[in-house]
């Protein structure tokens, strides 16, 4: 059976490039021919896909907000279904945004810096969609560290993605080490914050040998190896 994924689709291939050039050159310095430019065909020709430059935007930002609280469900509910421990659910959440965070770094740079070009409603949308990943994980993360307030667990959360999204500010791509060591480095910063908010490292190191958190790679059992919008 193949395991090849699908070649993406005329409009992906439109998206990936216009979120690339946006990224780079802000929205207004880049135009609708160089976008066409860019996956081969000419600016009209864009035209067949999104009415104008405004529409990729808002498809790319709620598009990718709509990604995260989806992908964020499904850890949690094939999580519970197979019957993971909070901690191991957290630990898959915090996987999936690393992914996020490294492999979409154009959109983190747009959320923060074109997030106000959307209309109203699409704005709006972004922010709910949001809100709900946020509550999702601040669900988990009280599971986790039940003693931890419900405020203190959001204010983390928000602490933990403003870390995660900041990959496009580490440097060159060449600069870094690789995507694996890069994605454990994030991986050991979330759950260290997660644990050090919970201000209880032994107890948290003593409930990881009990099998309630997760070890981190390459060491003595720790804190949740523990893990603003988007």
């Amino acid at each position: 059976m193949s395991t090849q994924a699908a070649a993406p689709t005329r409009r992906e291939q439109i998206l990936k490039e216009a979120a690339r050039l946006f990224a780079e050159r802000g929205f207004h310095g880049v135009g609708v021919d160089e976008i066409g430019a860019a996956v081969g065909i000419s600016g009209p020709g864009l035209y067949r896909h999104f009415p104008g430059k405004e529409a990729m935007l808002a498809e790319l930002l709620v598009g990718i907000s709509g990604r995260l609280l989806t992908g964020g469900k499904r850890r949690a509910a094939e999580g519970e279904g197979a019957g993971h421990t909070p901690a191991e659910v957290l630990d898959s959440l915090i996987e999936g945004h690393i992914d996020f965070a490294l492999d979409d770094r154009p959109l983190i740079i747009l959320h923060d810096r074109e997030l106000d070009r959307l209309r109203d409603t699409d704005r709006k949308l972004v922010r709910s969609l949001q809100r709900q990943y946020v509550e999702l994980w601040v669900e988990v993360v009280r599971e986790v560290y039940p003693r931890l307030a419900e405020a203190e667990a959001r204010a983390c959360v928000h602490a933990v993605f403003g870390l995660l999204n900041s990959t496009p500010h580490l440097g060159r791509p060449g600069a870094l080490p690789g995507r694996a060591a890069t994605a454990a480095l994030l991986r050991r910063l979330a759950l260290g914050a997660f644990g050090g908010a919970h201000g209880a490292d032994g107890a948290a190191s003593g409930a990881a040998r009990r099998g309630r958190l997760p070890a981190v790679a390459g060491g003595e059992p720790g804190p949740v190896e523990a893990g603003q919008d988007l």
